[in-house]
């Protein structure tokens, strides 16, 4: 149902250049990623929680995930 999918899936920062999504983005992307590069999807999870930042002083901006940070913790975790 599109109602489940993250609202930043399907859209993009006027630059397209932003390095964060929503933690429901990446979740929902956890999976996948998880199958190409043939981790359990339970390694994943708990490396996109640990990437998880709040929001400024609990309310302003809203909850991310670096992609980047998360991509080089799951290169990080492939090496191993």
């Amino acid at each position: 149902a599109p109602s489940a999918i993250p609202a930043d899936a399907l859209t993009a920062s006027a630059s397209g250049l932003d390095p964060d999504v929503s933690p429901e983005y990446a979740v929902w992307q956890a999976p996948r990623v998880a199958a190409a590069r043939g981790l359990a999807p339970d390694a994943v999870h708990r490396l996109v929680e640990e990437h998880t930042r709040s929001a400024l002083l609990g309310f302003i901006g809203q909850d991310h995930v670096n992609v980047l940070e998360l991509n080089l913790a799951l290169a990080r975790l492939d090496s191993q």
